[in-house]
């Protein structure tokens, strides 16, 4: 018989820094004059009031396009950076990098938004998990990225049968993670189906999770870990024809979005309610993608990080479902069975309660198990493991060895 731990649970406030978001550093992807259809020119709007603060590429732009790709396609006419235009593109903060895939390229390509003076500095990155993408079949497209909570950057194709993670330091290393699957409470609408589901783009939120916004104006989150689409409803108060192909998230955490069919402005909503209203004072420009390194739902977050639990541990007997036990690597496993379906944060603290890491995982079956790596150095002891739910209620606790 082994020993479970169940926690009686208080709270203290704790001082933390909230993470800063900009509206005013976004990046937007346009003709190469107002209300064009040629998705090559770069600029960044502010997006909190729909206004271009200033132009980062045009045809008439100096630019140098870098890298070992740029190699091999030296006098050809795609040299130019966007010059198959561009439905895809990330904002990477913390490196001030603009990512984005190049349309029927089998490419990822990042421009160095810090780099001085007028030569703009664009590299080209080539991987077989983009070589092995058919750009003559328009489901291979990808049409949907971003900077997760994690610092990586993920892409989706058209059809949703391929998650691409990207690392954004010095060395690119590009994954396909495989298809995107859809939750059981989608019914009739999957995130694969065409006339649903393909296009638009793709934002983060604080919490680790991905959001498609498709052309069609629907929305779905997306667990990483899982690859599990849930639908959460369609955007309405939209002006006819307006398509939903560029997404971002402005300092007060409603969801900014372009079309690249209408000449309307920039929209906004909220995941409350998923209804539109415009971006009061915005430019009347059309545009295929945004993008900027705001998260979804970061003042929730912050507002929750306020807080952490002091536990007083009681010892009753019943089984383990923290294992191996004793540790002796550098991660554990945690049984989450007979748990309802719905986020949950599994969090490893010390005997004085302090908390070591965290990790957030989606439950979507009655037997799932989740794996937690360890990335801090730890001492050999005593340590508890505890999973809350989105109520933070604590749902299961139990004692760990690390030696």
């Amino acid at each position: 018989m082994k020993f479970k731990f169940l926690l009686s649970t208080s709270f203290i406030a704790l001082s933390l820094t909230s993470v800063a978001q900009n509206a005013a550093k976004t990046f937007v992807i346009t003709g190469d004059v107002n209300n064009g259809f040629n998705w090559r020119n770069i600029r960044q709007v502010d997006i909190s009031n729909g206004k271009t603060a200033k132009t980062i590429l045009s045809p008439e732009s100096k630019w140098q396009l870098n890298g070992a790709a740029a190699d091999a396609l030296k006098g050809q006419p795609n040299t130019f950076p966007t010059a198959t235009m561009v439905a895809a593109a990330a904002y990477d903060k913390r490196h001030d990098k603009l990512f984005f895939a190049p349309m029927r390229i089998n490419e990822l390509r990042w421009m160095d938004v810090s780099a001085k003076g007028d030569n703009q500095q664009f590299y080209s990155i080539e991987n077989t998990a983009l070589k092995g993408l058919d750009l003559n079949d328009e489901a291979n497209h990808i049409t949907r990225m971003d900077i997760a909570a994690d610092g990586n950057g993920y892409a989706v194709t058209n059809d949703a049968n391929h998650l691409i993670r990207f690392t954004t330091g010095k060395k690119t290393v590009i994954t396909d993670l495989g298809n995107i699957i859809d939750a059981e409470s989608n019914k009739g609408v999957s995130v694969h189906n065409k006339c649903t589901s393909w296009g638009g783009d793709m934002i983060a939120d604080a919490y680790g999770k991905l959001y498609i916004i498709s052309a069609s104006h629907n929305v779905f989150s997306l667990d990483i870990d899982s690859r599990t689409a849930t639908h959460l409803g369609t955007i309405g108060g939209l002006p006819a024809n307006y398509t939903t192909n560029g997404a971002a998230v402005d300092d007060d955490g409603n969801i900014v979005v372009s079309s690249a069919n209408s000449y309307d402005g920039l929209y906004k909503f909220n995941l409350k309610d998923l209804t539109a209203t415009a971006v009061a004072g915005s430019e009347k420009f059309n545009a295929s993608d945004l993008a900027n390194s705001n998260l979804l739902l970061q003042k929730e977050k912050d507002a929750a990080d306020k807080f952490t639990p002091i536990v007083t541990p009681v010892v009753v007997a019943t089984d383990a479902k923290v294992y191996p036990n004793p540790v002796t690597g550098n991660e554990f496993n945690v049984l989450l069975d007979n748990q309802k379906a719905g986020n949950y944060t599994i969090v490893l603290s010390d005997l004085s309660g302090r908390n070591i890491l965290s990790r957030e995982v989606n439950v979507f079956s009655k037997a799932q198990v989740a794996n937690v790596k360890i990335t801090t150095a730890l001492s050999k002891g005593m340590y508890f493991v505890k999973v809350i739910d989105a109520a933070k209620q604590v749902v299961l606790s139990e004692k760990i060895v690390v030696q």
